[in-house]
């Protein structure tokens, strides 16, 4: 009785409502133990909380090495936007339907970071084909970076200045997170590019011979519904304001229909 009652209370994570039925309703699925994604998500709900949204956050159980167990995606059923930051799980088939389901519905997702390799299935077995979930569904699979020694420098990219997304972030802000490489490969055709970074030595200088990479953009999943990616996320990241007002900003992007 004691673990069941553990893991409803993992289940739950972080419920905070404004006391609102219409209330926005976001699942946040912190899967991955290289981030403390569960730490840096909490935070972004209850900066979202205090906006009058409804939060829940879900990790895996017991910890965050267990790759095969997120209890709790039934919320998805409710929710109208789910951010996930998740890295090499294996779930099993009865939490993937939940996932599949809420996408299918056409309703938004956001990502970041690791979720461009979100699973991990080996060869041969039944649900595969979500190894492909970062470039089918978040527009980038995982290629390579350059090493945990750098950091990044983000700009707008080309013609995104006047996109409502990027209102109070400012150009030119430094991020923890190493450069992800996408090889000018990815994002796919008919993604809008937000933001590119450049990779930089300890210094802070921009590495000479590193091409810059997408680091923030905006696309459709194959079911219509909305997607914001960020190869950002490492937990330094969120110290600072410029990459947390980009994701309260997608946040309400996401929910409100609407091209900006």
């Amino acid at each position: 009785m004691r673990r069941v009652m553990a893991a409803m209370m993992m289940v739950v994570g972080l419920v905070v409502c404004a006391g609102c039925s219409a209330a926005t309703r976001v699942v946040f699925i912190a899967a991955e133990d290289e981030y403390r994604s569960e730490e840096t998500l909490r935070l972004l709900g209850e900066e979202m909380a205090a906006k009058g949204w409804e939060t829940t956050l879900l990790t895996g159980w017991p910890d965050q090495t267990a790759a095969d167990n997120v209890p709790g995606l039934g919320a998805l059923a409710g929710a109208d936007l789910v951010v996930v930051y998740m890295r090499f799980r294996v779930l099993p088939a009865e939490q993937v339907a939940e996932l599949e389901r809420y996408l299918r519905s056409g309703r938004p997702v956001i990502g970041l970071r690791t979720s461009t390799h979100a699973f991990a299935y080996p060869a041969g077995h039944e649900l595969v084909w979500w190894n492909g979930f970062g470039e089918r569904v978040l527009g980038a699979p995982w290629i390579r970076h350059f090493g945990h020694e750098s950091t990044t420098e983000v700009e707008y990219a080309a013609g995104a200045s006047g996109s409502e997304l990027l209102a109070g972030v400012e150009p030119g802000f430094r991020v923890r997170s190493w450069l992800y490489d996408l090889e000018g490969r990815y994002p796919p055709a008919g993604a809008r590019v937000l933001l590119v970074g450049h990779s930089c030595d300890a210094s802070g200088a921009r590495v000479a011979g590193r091409e810059p990479s997408a680091v923030a953009w905006t696309r459709r999943t194959p079911w219509g519904g909305r997607v914001f990616m960020t190869t950002l996320g490492h937990p330094e990241d969120f110290e600072s304001g410029s990459f947390r007002v980009l994701m309260r900003n997608a946040m309400e992007w996401a929910v409100k229909g609407e091209e900006r």
